[in-house]
């Protein structure tokens, strides 16, 4: 599915992480992808991350609940007709067709796309006024959606006190928008808001995007360089100047333990390849399966020849980098893989592909099937015809 009534570049700049933007049906021919009951069967499903979010009709500020999945399927018969929301996590790892939802949204580079996620709320239901700390592109799919946009929020703002759910002690309603089939309301982080059903059969489709922080770049980056840290230099005075009072640490002493932690943080190489891999790593790594055998690039070559179709796993992510006007490294599911001439012009085809749409045909350079035999083995590329 296109977008033909959606100016990108205005978008960019008068709305992304700016404020809220209401697109009525914006599609060339919107055709939901996913049926209520599709979504049920997933919800019941052991790997699959689900949420069922119920309310009382009296009491809602107090009367929320929360259970995980997977959801047992007698469940839904004791729900009733109004004030329930199932929430289903990545979906679009699941149905090729929802991943479709993604590529009109590629203007934003891959390695900030998070997931799909799908809910359906009976009449009434949502989860409550809160916010998020992501941008957000909500897709109606069927039903209609009461959307309330409300104050700017941050970390200090008031919550109630609730176990599971994030919900904001205080919901000031600025603007208000009911969303059909087709119509997309974009939220930037930040900025409270409640989404409730309107009638039966609503279904809406969420487009998160990852916005790391400062906390977890720190940290996981300092736990792939303490991983990493074959010869671990420690302090050293040879030039020990004496002191009057032994117990002044001397700015000398801390200038050196400064470089000594500054210089692994600005190595900006190191950096580049440990954020792509970082930003490669898959939402549930567990969804790519490498081969039960491993392949050999004469395997792959005659499967190839013999007419089997490669795709992109729709679980893997594949990002890349640049080092120069031939060359860059290529990352896929936490792994890298440095790439110049062909290869190099492959990974980046490779990388505009949508997931789990397309066949991937590697020609019969062998650089390029070499790379291709790497991918297939740790998950990344998949024979159609291994797949269930």
């Amino acid at each position: 599915m296109k977008l033909s009534n959606f100016d990108i570049p205005a978008f960019v700049q008068d709305h992304w992480q700016k404020k809220p933007l209401m697109i009525p049906n914006p599609w060339e021919a919107w055709r939901n992808p996913l049926s209520a009951d599709e979504l049920a069967g997933l919800a019941c499903e052991e790997e699959v991350e689900s949420r069922l979010v119920t309310s009382g009709a009296e009491g809602r500020e107090t009367g929320w609940a929360l259970e995980h999945g997977p959801i047992p399927e007698q469940r839904f018969s004791t729900l009733g007709e109004s004030d329930w929301t199932l929430l289903v996590q990545a979906v679009d790892q699941y149905v090729p067709e929802v991943a479709a939802l993604i590529e009109p949204f590629r203007f934003i580079p891959d390695w900030r796309i998070d997931d799909i996620m799908v809910s359906y709320a009976a009449d009434g239901g949502g989860v409550g006024p809160h916010f998020d700390q992501y941008d957000v592109f909500l897709i109606q799919g069927a039903g209609q959606r009461r959307w309330q946009i409300g104050q700017a929020c941050d970390e200090e703002t008031l919550l109630l006190p609730h176990d599971d759910l994030r919900l904001l002690a205080e919901f000031e309603p600025q603007e208000e928008w009911i969303c059909g089939p087709g119509d997309i309301l974009y939220l930037p982080p930040g900025i409270a808001h409640n989404g409730t059903a309107v009638g039966d059969d609503c279904l809406t489709y969420s487009i998160g995007f990852r916005a790391p922080s400062t906390s977890e770049l720190i940290g996981y980056w300092s736990d792939d360089m303490l991983a990493d840290l074959v010869k671990d230099a420690r302090f050293a005075d040879p030039d020990l100047m004496l002191q009057e009072n032994p117990g002044e640490i001397r700015a000398e002493a801390l200038d050196r333990m400064h470089e000594m932690i500054r210089s692994r943080f600005d190595d900006r190489d190191a950096f580049r390849r440990w954020f792509g891999q970082y930003g490669s790593i898959p939402k549930y790594a567990e969804h790519v399966d490498a081969p039960n055998t491993e392949q050999s690039e004469t395997d792959i070559a005659a499967r190839l020849d013999a007419g089997s179709r490669l795709f992109r796993n729709p679980s893997s992510r594949f990002l890349f980098v640049r080092k120069g006007d031939n060359s860059l490294t290529l990352f896929a599911n936490g792994h890298s893989h440095d790439c110049s001439g062909a290869r190099a012009r492959f990974a980046e085809q490779l990388c505009a592909v949508p997931a789990g749409q397309g066949t991937i045909e590697p020609g019969p350079d062998e650089n390029i099937l070499s790379l291709v035999t790497a991918l297939v083995n740790q998950g990344s590329l998949v024979f159609w015809d291994d797949q269930d």
